[in-house]
């Protein structure tokens, strides 16, 4: 009985280590929002803020689900 108490509490504190190196993958729509509206509103690392319909379409891109904003390598 003391051996598997002892192996549950090694295989606790390793899954506690490991658990913050997981990704980070599971975002928000809320927290992918603030992200979009901040990248509109901080372009190229302080350049222009972004207006209009160019602010909209940069939100749009932003927030859709593709991987690669600039879009495929054939087209």
């Amino acid at each position: 009985m003391h051996r598997f108490a002892l192996m549950t509490a090694i295989l606790f504190v390793l899954g506690t280590i490991a658990l913050p190196g997981a990704p980070a993958l599971a975002i928000t729509a809320k927290q992918k929002m603030e992200t979009c509206k901040f990248g509109a509103d901080h372009p190229n690392g302080g350049g222009p803020k972004l207006a209009g319909k160019e602010r909209q379409r940069f939100i749009e891109r932003c927030m859709s689900n593709k991987n690669d904003p600039r879009g495929t390598p054939n087209g």
